[in-house]
């Protein structure tokens, strides 16, 4: 596995035994998620359930955790089963080929699919790239300006109108899904984030344990952090320093393996549980240290390798997922790194202070053509902090958090925006749109431009559309000046769909229980939603 780390180099050997390989046993089905339905807090939180009513997101199967006996019944197969997923709905277990062929006839599986994609069994020791060109902080110089030494790669990318228009992150959350955060519980650049209580939970997916402040861990998902939420008083302020973050980690520094990548899978699972709007993550995959699982270029087509599936899956549910396209643009494999391969993904480049892209900034499109990275952020010589200091990386790794902080000042500003719009729009007030390279994707991002523009759109939304009465008793009436409405549904806040009506204007709500709902309003070529309170 090859990961889009910033610094240092390290190698190492992980061997499988030749008899088993890892495989993603696929259930048939979820034979208790009627009891799900019945009641979605059991396995969602109400911050998770109100951002796909926001969102006009339905629930649906994958939602519902995975059938608990089929787990029991590997495990009485003398199967290890430690990692599964319930949107993928199935579990990892290492098999023999005759075990495989077993799995296969059981009646509660589907489907077994290997991760291995080659059949080579040689194990080449590789140097794998995690920190490039760090530097240490000792002695640094420090300034005095608003943003101290962040304030140009904050300009870069123009956030600094969404934090003077009072959009700094607030009420956002933000999972970091990285190595580990030592010196995060510590550290007088993460001081800010504990005492207004921003740091909202982590967890270990590679060791099952709440350990993820140990000294002994990669401090690159420290860094990473740093890069949205560290803050120094008049020596640093990071992209959404008022963002709420769940810390998660799914990387071990220390081996390449695929298992990494369940860890990965389980950490969005858990992050959509909470109710995050954002992922952000600067790993990414192609090369490990058994070659059978390695990567071609061909698989980097967003839906091949399970971490990409899982990405997509995330996306759909209402999550802006940013994840670093990877640091491997001066290298023989020069291509972009899974799961920066999915469409639904948001990639980041990487570029130096003068817009040029930064040579180690992996190259797209896609293997199906998809023009990847979308944007790009300052990537060379770019600030963040850690523990007690500034410190300077370069990196895909750390252009990506940057952006995630000025996507979480977006979502603050416009919280019922479709994500997929967000990502059209991103891409579109690039500064290579409607152009593209292969390094810098549509170009250096724009979060200014954007909230401008939005700005202005919200405006005009609210002068075309109106709900009367609200709060209602009995008919809830939309009013719209601007097109023919093709349907309005109405959600819970629980995400479910309590009414609809097709080609009209109004809707009975006479019977709805009193609280608040959300209504879906579909036009021809838009959908807006808007919150109503049933009296």
């Amino acid at each position: 596995m090859k990961k889009t780390l910033l610094f240092c180099f390290l190698t190492g050997s992980y061997i499988i035994s030749a008899q088993t390989q890892l495989v993603f046993v696929y259930f048939n089905g979820k034979p208790n998620k009627a009891a799900f339905y019945a009641n979605p807090l059991s396995e969602l939180s109400q911050k998770s359930l109100n951002r796909r009513t926001a969102l006009g997101i339905p629930l649906n199967d994958q939602d519902a955790p995975v059938e608990s006996s089929y787990l029991q019944n590997l495990q009485n197969m003398g199967f290890t089963v430690v990692d599964y997923s319930k949107w993928l709905n199935g579990a990892a277990v290492n098999a023999t080929p005759a075990q495989i062929t077993t799995l296969q006839a059981q009646p509660f599986v589907t489907s077994v699919q290997s991760f291995a994609r080659n059949s080579t069994t040689t194990s080449p020791i590789k140097p794998v790239n995690k920190w490039k060109n760090h530097t240490d902080p000792t002695n640094k110089p420090l300034t005095s300006f608003n943003y101290g030494e962040g304030a140009a790669q904050i300009d870069q990318v123009n956030i600094r109108p969404l934090h003077l228009a009072g959009y700094t992150g607030t009420g956002i959350s933000i999972a970091v899904i990285d190595t580990g955060f030592p010196f995060v519980n510590t550290g007088s650049a993460f001081s800010r984030l504990w005492t207004n209580n921003k740091i909202k939970a982590g967890y270990d997916f590679v060791t099952k344990s709440s350990n993820i402040y140990n000294s002994s861990l990669s401090e690159h998902g420290s860094v990473v952090l740093g890069a949205i939420g560290g803050y120094l008083e008049n020596t640093f302020a990071g992209s959404a320093p008022d963002a709420d973050f769940y810390l998660y980690r799914s990387e071990n520094a220390a081996v390449e393996i695929p298992e990494e990548e369940l860890y990965w899978i389980e950490a969005a699972e858990e992050a959509d549980r909470k109710g995050v709007e954002i992922i952000t993550s600067s790993l990414g995959y192609n090369v490990f240290d058994d070659p059978q699982y390695n990567y071609s270029y061909s698989d980097m087509n967003g839906t091949t390798s399970f971490i990409a599936r899982a990405a997509q899956i995330a996306a759909e549910k209402g999550i802006f997922v940013l994840v670093a396209a990877g640091n491997s643009g001066s290298e023989p494999w020069h291509y972009l790194l899974t799961p920066a391969d999915n469409a639904k993904v948001f990639t980041i480049g990487a570029v130096d202070i003068s817009g040029s892209s930064s040579g180690f900034s992996s190259y797209g499109p896609n293997a199906s053509g998809v023009i990847k990275p979308d944007g790009s952020a300052q990537g060379t010589a770019t600030t963040s902090v850690n523990n007690n200091s500034t410190l300077i990386v370069n990196g895909t790794s750390i252009a990506t958090p940057i952006a995630a902080g000025g996507v979480a000042c977006l979502i603050q500003a416009f919280p019922g925006m479709d994500r997929e719009q967000i990502r059209t729009k991103l891409r579109q007030t690039a500064s290579l749109y409607p152009g593209h390279t292969d390094q810098m994707g549509y170009g250096i991002l724009n979060f200014g431009s954007l909230y401008n523009t939005l700005n202005i759109s919200e405006s005009i939304k609210k002068e075309i559309v109106s709900l009367y009465p609200n709060p209602a008793r009995k008919i809830l009436t939309v009013s719209s000046s601007d097109s023919e409405i093709k349907a309005l549904e109405v959600y819970d806040t629980l995400g479910r769909l309590i009414r609809k009506n097709s080609m009209q204007a109004s809707m009975n709500v006479e019977d709805f229980a009193k609280g608040i709902y959300y209504l879906k309003i579909r036009f021809k070529d838009r959908i807006l939603y808007e919150k109503f309170i049933k009296e």
